[in-house]
């Protein structure tokens, strides 16, 4: 039995609480009177992937089916894999404890490109072929979603099926489907060629991909029932769709240990790096009053003390001061905490700094992203130095003494101007501190500086962009530390050497799928963990495959190449992204979408509807 062989080897493991299962609303169910087991896999560690929304919403879905069971699975931290594979201990789901390699379908969801190693490995780990020519039989179909799979090219040699957009909606249709297949004893490739039938789903090995001499694409051909291009799948009524009234608690603590609430999807910004900002269009909003609710019987289901508010700009939900006042009316009793991350520094208004003032005085982040106004205008953030700090003046005053300021390296067109515009602007914070006769008494300023390099990604108006090669990235990093004078001004860096790894897989094609088995065989996993890293093996297996990163990294693109995704639809027009590219080399500015509809195209997904639209707006 798998419970005793654990047993004996969760003593010599960390963070034993990983792998046990067990927990307060974990779904048990009778493998026996279920038609479809479904292994939801999250490539990292439990800490991770418990964090993680979109899991936690999918598990409930699956298991609100009399037919069908999920359960959940995590990359196993290396002590842990050593042991299993010691002891002939496959990968297990958590709440049966049984192999998954026996399930129906195993899904991954793909969140950030460098957890890509780690998919293969827990293949591996589970007993199953790597590649999905190599695994035969109808089930388990590997299927993946998540933001990366709007480029699932780099993937595309292991996955059976990729679901691009959101899952609520399509995860149980294909559940149907494979119900429907097994029961006639169908074979894994026709089940493939009617699953494709079913609006966002991809699946790579219907599609020929054919390479010019120079080694860009040429042609990517669909065959068989596979539609020319793959429309990603959205939910058009977030207020009707399936949301759970419980989360499963974890048995340890982890990164964020609290409830999360989604408040809408989108983003009516448009700045032109953020993938995200146009993955998730069109903007649909939740009600305040169903949000309130959610949060209400989840707090109850689970036990938490901390609500966190979640969206790509929590400050651009048109029913925040409702929510707000909603909430407060029973959180503030209860001793509930809220959290609203991601808010925006240009409506940071009076009324929410004291609507904040009663949930909590902890740290403040904003994100300039830019040291200087022409990069702002740049990358279309549209806000200005003087709201920068006029939005410090008014957290100084309302009693906050901490704030986190974002900011991007190696952004197109940027100069060392630009590079010092980032300590002059932080330093600016500083003053306004200590000019500021409302300041806390007796207190000192925190200001981090957090500088990530700009990484072009997929379905942005960025996307035909040069990323900065790592010494131009080190250059730049070494320029902003000698800026900064201060050392009320702390900060910190991401390391260029994942960053160029995250271009690379970001903007790759099929054949860096060799690439990422062969560096997978050379021991690379957990690509995200500093102390995992290892940047001379993927060199070497970069070289081992022919291929090299700066042709996917640090190549600019033509208008006119063939690009690796675009066989997929996320509902963006080319033809607007151009647009946009070319008004960031002139430093034009976009409004946002409540301001004038710019014409990215993602309405036609919803049926023309787009909940950033008003009456009053100039179309």
């Amino acid at each position: 039995m798998l419970y005793e062989r654990l047993d004996k080897i969760l003593p010599n493991v960390q963070k034993p609480g990983r792998y046990v299962g067990g927990e307060y609303n974990s779904v048990i169910k009778d493998k026996n009177k279920v038609d479809i087991r479904y292994a939801f896999c999250f490539p990292d560690t439990y800490e991770i992937g418990m964090s993680h929304l979109g899991m936690k919403i999918l598990y409930s879905l699956v298991n609100a089916r009399e037919d069908a069971w999920c359960e959940r699975v995590f990359a196993p931290w290396t002590d842990m894999e050593e042991e299993m594979r010691k002891n002939n201990i496959p990968l297990y789901g958590l709440e049966s404890l049984e192999p998954i390699k026996d399930f129906d379908l195993i899904g991954f969801t793909l969140q950030y490109e460098l957890s890509y190693t780690n998919v293969l490995n827990m293949l591996d780990l589970a007993q199953l072929p790597i590649k999905a020519a190599d695994r035969k039989e109808l089930t388990p179909i590997v299927i993946a979603g998540g933001s990366c799979v709007c480029n699932p090219e780099p993937m595309s040699e292991f996955i059976d099926i990729f679901l691009p957009g959101e899952g609520e909606e399509v995860t149980n249709e294909l559940i149907d489907l494979l119900k429907e297949h097994k029961k006639k004893g169908s074979d894994k490739e026709t089940f493939i060629k009617e699953a494709v039938k079913i609006k966002g789903v991809y699946a790579p090995s219907l599609y020929d991909v054919s390479y010019n001499e120079d080694g860009t694409v040429k042609e990517i051909k669909a065959r068989d029932t596979a539609p020319e291009k793959v429309e990603k799948r959205i939910v058009k009524d977030l207020d009707s769709m399936y949301f759970p009234d419980k989360f499963v608690v974890p048995a340890i603590e982890v990164v964020h240990d609290r409830t999360t609430a989604e408040i809408f999807r989108g983003c009516i910004r448009g700045c032109r790096f953020c993938q995200a900002g146009f993955l998730y269009r069109p903007i649909r909003e939740k009600s305040p009053e169903t949000v309130n609710q959610q949060c209400l019987a989840l707090t109850e289901s689970t036990g938490y003390d901390e609500i966190s508010l979640c969206s790509l700009s929590t400050s651009d939900y048109t029913g925040l001061p409702s929510l707000l006042e909603k909430l407060l009316s029973w959180t503030t009793d209860d001793r509930i905490n809220l959290s609203l991350p991601s808010l925006r520094i240009d409506n940071f208004s009076d009324d929410l700094m004291e609507k904040l003032l009663e949930v909590r005085r902890s740290g403040l982040t904003f994100a300039p992203e830019a040291g200087t106004q022409r990069l702002r205008d740049v990358i279309n953030k549209n806000i200005t130095e003087e709201e920068v700090l006029s939005t410090a003046k008014k957290a100084f005053s309302g009693g906050w003494t901490a704030v986190k300021l974002y900011f991007m390296l190696g952004l197109p067109t940027e100069t060392l101007e630009d590079v010092k515009g980032i300590a002059e602007l932080a330093q600016k914070v500083v003053n306004e501190f200590y000019n500021n006769p409302e300041k806390p008494k007796g207190k000192s300023v925190s200001v981090s500086v957090s500088a990530a390099s700009f990484v072009p990604k997929p379905f942005t108006p960025f996307q035909w962009e040069a990323q900065a090669t790592p010494d131009e990235l080190k250059e730049k990093q070494d320029y902003l530390l000698e800026s900064t004078t201060t050392k009320k001004v702390r900060v910190s860096f991401h390391k260029t050497p994942t960053s160029l790894m995250e271009a690379v897989f970001a903007r790759g094609d099929r054949r860096v799928s060799a690439v990422i088995e062969s560096a997978w065989k050379k021991g690379c996993k957990f690509d995200s963990w500093d102390d995992q890293f290892d940047f001379d093996k993927w060199v070497e297996a970069f070289a081992d495959c022919g291929l090299t990163m700066d042709f996917y990294a640090n190549r600019k693109r033509s208008f006119d190449e063939v690009l690796p995704w675009d066989h997929m639809d996320y509902g963006i027009s080319k033809a607007f992204l151009i647009k946009e590219n070319e008004k960031a080399h002139n430093a034009q500015t976009t409004p946002h979408c409540r301001e004038k509809c710019a014409g990215c195209g993602t309405n036609k997904l919803n049926g023309g509807e787009c909940h950033a639209l008003n009456k009053n707006m100039v179309q």
